[in-house]
């Protein structure tokens, strides 16, 4: 009796399973290889490239882009353009030449980045959104954790008394 019942349903599943294959299918020649549906696809395509271009020439205004204060020196150590997308590999290479080698080169040391640009209302890079560093980090929702432990004020400014610079772990604001 209990195969007999499990024979039953066996061929149930098997006639709903050819019977959805079936359908399937034909949904399928309808689709794709019917001639308007091409159309409709093409049509599809192109108005959700359409939109998609209107809708960021609209937006495009709407996210104020940072303000950057200019920077104290004459000119920056690369362009502009791969600043903006080397910098922190530049920073990371200049910290492993400096604690592994002990190479303490000038052109890419983040000190150097903090004099240039450090800002002239609160000489520091970080502390509002108008600061060199906190100002395009903020935008781009980066996290900077440079200045947990390093000071983000030139060495000038951020020197103790007799000038012994202290490191709280707290960025110097």
């Amino acid at each position: 009796m209990k195969a007999e019942g499990g024979r039953m349903k066996e061929k149930a599943g098997t006639a709903c399973r050819s019977w959805l294959r079936a359908r399937r299918e034909s949904l399928r020649q309808l689709f794709i290889l019917h001639p308007s549906s091409f159309i409709l696809r093409a049509v599809l395509i192109a108005t959700a490239m359409f939109a998609g271009m209107l809708s960021s020439a609209v937006y495009a205004d709407r996210v104020p882009k940072p303000v950057i204060e200019a920077a104290q020196g004459e000119k920056c150590v690369e362009s502009t353009d791969f600043m903006r997308r080397h910098h922190m590999e530049l920073l990371m290479h200049q910290r492993d030449e400096t604690v592994h080698k002990g190479i303490r080169a000038r052109k890419y040391s983040l000190n150097g980045c903090i004099e240039c640009h450090a800002s002239r209302k609160n000489d520091s890079v970080i502390g509002t959104d108008q600061n060199f560093c906190q100002s395009c980090h903020s935008y781009v929702a980066v996290k900077l954790d440079c200045f947990e432990c390093h000071a983000s004020k030139p060495k000038a400014l951020a020197a103790g008394a007799g000038g012994v610079q202290v490191l709280t772990g707290q960025a110097a604001k």
